[in-house]
């Protein structure tokens, strides 16, 4: 059976990671300064939208692909490459991709039979619909998980789907961000108002920074500190206390939205690195998806990883 996997372009993983597992992308489309493109996690478009502060010019958005363009994407492709797939997407709470996605495959599964018969492919096609309950560099946990699977030679897609879920429930996504200010005018126009004028103002005057936890499609802060490079060497720290007490999957995920240069210089950085290393878990580094950049601003930090249920200490 060939088993695919297909994430929103949300989904940060590096795109070497991407290429290499063959991982397909469901485009999310952007709106930018009076222009349209579609995130398709494109290397130098990314970077070019960090390095020329495109983000921050006009009237930024980004509005997922409708039921009938998710409808296209399977079954002008995936419905050929593949018997069964599994589509991986962000937290049905903060982005209608996940139920675009499950109404699509009902169009999908009725609509495959006579284009895989047509090229000659035999036998019927499949795919699951998982919510990831979580953003951006969380998504990549439980999608790294599945693949893992996969290339194990695991071939019940009901014992992936079963592990593929546990992860999610345990998946536990952070983000600091450098700007309320952005922060709080995105939320607002997504109709998210977490971050009030009031609180936004305050925190940007005594430079106080949020870590923002995303766990089982709930979203909100866990601690407030005092400069951006604190809170991230406090999260560095906190993560790396988890990787020692034991993760559930062998993967720690690191997004940041700008270089990769300017992430590694972090504080606190280089003694998760270590850690990481001496305790057998990799570490996938990406730039934050132009998606993520739009929604919650440059140089914001990603972390994630899965762990047993347990008390945020940081």
């Amino acid at each position: 059976m060939r088993i695919g996997v297909v994430v929103d372009s949300a989904c940060d993983l590096p795109m070497d990671y991407l290429e290499r597992h063959r991982i397909q992308i469901l485009p999310i489309t952007i709106h930018l300064d009076g222009h349209d493109l579609v995130d398709q996690r494109d290397a130098e478009t990314t970077l070019r939208f960090y390095r020329e502060h495109l983000g921050a010019k006009g009237d930024a958005g980004s509005s997922p692909f409708s039921v009938e363009q998710i409808r296209d994407v399977f079954l002008s492709k995936l419905v050929l490459d593949y018997d069964y797939v599994f589509c991986l997407t962000i937290a049905s709470s903060r982005s209608p991709i996940n139920a675009n996605a499950t109404q699509a495959s009902f169009a999908i599964l009725n609509g495959y039979k006579p284009i895989r018969a047509q090229a000659g492919i035999a036998g019927p096609f499949a795919l699951r619909v998982i919510d990831t309950q979580n953003l951006f560099v969380a998504q990549a946990i439980s999608t790294v998980e599945v693949v893992r699977m996969i290339e194990a030679g695991q071939q019940n897609p009901n014992k992936i789907r079963e592990r593929a879920e546990l992860i999610v429930q345990n998946t536990y996504g952070y983000m600091v961000p450098r700007d309320l200010h952005y922060l709080r005018v995105r939320g607002q126009k997504k109709g998210d108002r977490s971050v009030g004028w009031f609180g936004a103002a305050l925190g940007t005057m005594l430079d106080i920074k949020p870590i923002i936890r995303g766990y089982r499609n709930e979203t909100g802060p866990v601690a407030k500190l005092r400069h951006f490079d604190d809170a991230c060497s406090r999260l560095f720290a906190y993560a790396a206390q988890r990787v020692v007490s034991g993760l559930l999957t062998p993967t720690l995920g690191l997004c940041y939205g700008g270089e990769l240069g300017e992430l590694r210089k972090l504080p606190g950085y280089g003694e998760l690195l270590r850690t990481c290393r001496e305790n057998g878990i990799e570490v996938l580094e990406s730039v934050m998806s132009v998606t993520g950049g739009i929604n919650v601003g440059e140089g914001a930090l990603g972390l994630a990883f899965a762990a047993e249920p347990h008390d945020v200490d940081i």
